[in-house]
């Protein structure tokens, strides 16, 4: 989502920057070195601009799980690939990038960019 002074809001967090798509060469993802795998999972998401932040941890995430296996039931650990709120157990965006692809369930935390509302506690 754009408007006319170059703000756009990080389709994973929500915060406003300024993206230079116009002026790529200038724009503040080119500030960030991702790898050829985080490339490849960017361009399977939903995400549109992103902002340095989350660029970076996403890529920390790719380069983290190489081989993107999901942890067994039992495996699954507290606060890495799920947090418990109330009776409930809440997947993080890990858990979800691990699955390897979207459920399409709108999920909180979705890896994939196709949540309603991507990495926010609501």
């Amino acid at each position: 989502m754009q408007d006319k002074q170059n703000k756009t809001y990080c389709s994973r967090c929500r915060i406003q920057f300024e993206c230079k798509v116009d002026d790529i060469k200038n724009c503040q993802c080119q500030r960030v070195s991702i790898s050829p795998q985080t490339t490849q999972f960017l361009l399977a998401t939903k995400h549109s601009c992103l902002c340095v932040n989350c660029l970076i941890a996403i890529n920390t995430m790719v380069e983290s799980n190489p081989k993107r296996e999901v942890p067994l039931a039992n495996h699954l650990i507290e606060n890495i690939h799920y947090y418990k709120e109330g009776n409930f157990f809440v997947f993080t965006e890990l858990y979800h990038y691990l699955k390897g692809s979207c459920c399409g369930n709108g999920c909180r935390h979705c890896a994939y960019g196709k949540a309603g509302n991507v990495n926010q506690n609501n």
